[in-house]
């Protein structure tokens, strides 16, 4: 599909058709053609003359593309002068396309063919006084040419930055693809053996024996903003931004209403040297500098990719136990104690004794001093005298509160068993602080 507008075709159109009254225009056209190498010649000097960018680039196709592409121009620019109709100008935008596959700078081209505006507007005219003199001295036909030239330059430089744009939005889309397969084979798991899927992790870069890895998630610490594709990118490119200065290497993509983050690095350098510092640990260090409206989980080390799925296990435990508080949860971080209440949360509520509703409702008359005891008697080994220094009263007002948990529980809170079941009802209780799916018992 042509990128250039009907307005700048009509109006090149326009201009060609009044530089057709020229009567020395065929004399002309005869001058340029005569003169095309040395045409070519000149724009591409002032070219690279004027715009760096064409002298810096390392890329070897960059040069001999842009003096093709000049030619081009001067070809096309005789077959309009000979009476051509405007056409399509597909090389143009191929010329562009290739550019955004260099990820050339657009502004550059556009700025070249700003310098092809002067180098054919003086050409042109040369040619018009070497076809008679009277035709350089009418105001009306120099007029002619400059309308040419400007409307031609308008036409390539509209074709070309449509062209450019459109090619790296395809370009961002098959990355985008790409990263997400790639994504989805190392997190949802696949067998190697597969050859296509080798291929792709081999390609990625992802088989060296001597890498480790690590899986994190962000969301927002109000997981209904990641329902908005527009603000999950935002977040995924601050997550992006963030980690892009690091040695690592980085896949990270919007996945299921989450940041989806593998990062992966050399574990040790040869069978010779020291393995190097959890992964794990630097990625939760670099993670932990995003802003407080983010909540991550991060898996600990894996080994290989085969071990991947289960790190996301981990990242996706670690995110449910992030909270405002604690925004990034590290999995091996997490006390067996935390994980077990956290995993049985939904069975611990079918079997919550009958005398919760009545402690709890005491110990919020007392504004949480009955559990709070309770912590400080299982912090402090069940010793009472160390207890009530940690929360500066009285040992007696231990025993008190620990005799009015028995008259409310029927548990002794001075055996262990007792003690135990109790701060595991009340640690049930305050889950739903930790943005999981446990339940609040009532009073």
């Amino acid at each position: 599909m042509n990128p250039m507008s009907d307005y700048h075709t009509k109006s090149l159109q326009l201009a060609l058709d009044r530089l057709a009254s020229n009567p020395f225009l065929g004399a002309a056209a005869i001058h340029l053609s005569e003169h095309a190498a040395a045409i070519d010649g000149e724009l591409s000097a002032t070219v690279l003359a004027e715009i760096p960018a064409f002298v810096e680039s390392r890329n070897p196709d960059v040069l001999p593309e842009l003096v093709q592409h000049g030619s081009e121009h001067t070809a096309e620019i005789l077959r309009l002068l000979r009476g051509g109709a405007v056409g399509s100008f597909e090389f143009v935008s191929e010329h562009a396309k290739r550019r955004a596959e260099q990820r050339f700078p657009l502004e550059a081209t556009l700025h070249a063919y700003r310098c092809g505006h002067k180098v054919f507007s003086r050409w042109m005219r040369e040619a018009a006084r070497a076809a008679g003199k009277s035709a350089n001295d009418d105001p009306e036909q120099v007029a002619a040419i400059a309308d040419f030239a400007i409307e031609y330059t308008d036409a390539i430089s509209t074709i070309a930055a449509g062209s450019y744009s459109s090619h790296t939005r395809l370009l961002a889309e098959i990355v985008g693809d790409q990263r997400a397969e790639l994504l989805s084979i190392l997190l949802d798991g696949c067998d190697e053996a597969d050859g296509r899927v080798a291929k792709i992790l081999r390609d990625g870069g992802y088989l060296d024996r001597r890498q480790s890895f690590c899986v994190a998630l962000a969301q927002s610490v109000e997981p209904a903003e990641m329902a908005s594709p527009a603000r999950s990118r935002r977040l995924a490119d601050s997550v992006a931004k963030v980690l892009q200065a690091s040695p690592w290497r980085n896949l990270i993509d919007v996945r299921q209403n989450k940041i989806a983050i593998v990062v992966s690095d050399t574990r040790r350098l040869s069978g010779w040297t020291a393995p190097c510092s959890s992964l794990a640990k630097r990625v939760k260090a670099k993670l932990a500098t995003l802003g407080n409206a983010v909540v991550i989980g991060v898996s600990n080390d894996a080994p290989s990719t085969s071990h991947i799925p289960a790190a996301l296990r981990e990242a996706t435990l670690a995110l449910e136990l992030a909270n405002v508080v604690q925004r990034v949860v590290q999995f091996s971080e997490i006390s067996a104690r935390r994980l077990l209440l956290h995993l049985a949360g939904e069975e611990l509520q079918r079997v919550v004794p009958a005398w919760a509703s009545e402690f709890f409702k005491a110990d919020d008359q007392a504004h949480g001093a009955l559990v709070a005891t309770l912590r400080a008697y299982a912090d402090a080994d069940m010793n009472a005298l160390r207890a009530a220094e940690r929360l500066r009263i009285h040992p007696n007002t231990i025993y008190s509160r620990l005799r009015k948990v028995l008259a409310l529980t029927g548990l002794q809170a001075r055996s262990y068993h007792a003690l135990t079941e109790l701060l595991i009802i009340a640690d049930c209780r305050f889950r739903d602080n930790e943005r999981t799916h446990s339940f609040q018992l009532q009073p």
